[in-house]
């Protein structure tokens, strides 16, 4: 008898507990410690272990090396105005959350705008569809359409970046 009171106390308890829907439960709100470059923060974590710093890499951009310059060095420079050192913000997760050099894989959200997005559009950063992660492909694939309209960034008529990030990288190796 008293097992069962017990049981269904518990069962009380869990039922009564505030539901999160699946959007909640994909986000995390942290601090960010330093911008590495155009598509790596290192953050730190507000909750357990807030001394933790982990790396971050946007989701669904490539932004140009740090040593293509000087697009590596102006797509740094825009993440750090949009988001400022110490400052909080949202990373949302989509199917997989980490890559194979263990960086959490996140879309990066400030002050309700998604800075990956922003990041493409201003052409400060490609558009790269990168499986199986393609929550937000349509918005950031529109946002380099613009950018490449309207001469933005890496795609200026008058200064464009000759090379991916992808092929810079290969080629300096």
């Amino acid at each position: 008898m008293i097992k069962i009171l017990i049981l269904s106390c518990l069962l009380l308890l869990v039922a009564c507990q505030p539901q999160k829907n699946k959007e909640e439960s994909k986000q995390v709100h942290v601090l960010v410690a330093q911008v590495v470059s155009g598509q790596t923060l290192e953050v730190v974590s507000m909750a357990s272990q807030p001394r933790l710093i982990s790396q971050v890499r946007l989701l669904g951009i490539d932004a140009p090396d740090m040593q293509q310059r000087p697009w590596g060095i102006e797509a740094k420079q825009k993440l750090e105005a949009l988001i400022g050192e110490g400052q909080p913000v949202i990373l949302e997760f989509d199917l997989e959350q980490k890559d194979k050099f263990g960086r959490i894989l996140a879309y990066v959200r400030k002050d309700g705008v998604l800075l990956n997005e922003q990041l493409v559009k201003e052409g400060n950063a490609l558009f790269v569809a990168r499986s199986p992660n393609h929550k937000y492909d349509l918005r950031l694939e529109r946002a380099q359409q613009w950018a490449r309209l309207m001469g933005q960034g890496i795609w200026n008529p008058v200064k464009p970046m000759r090379l991916t990030p992808g092929e810079f990288r290969s080629q300096n190796r």
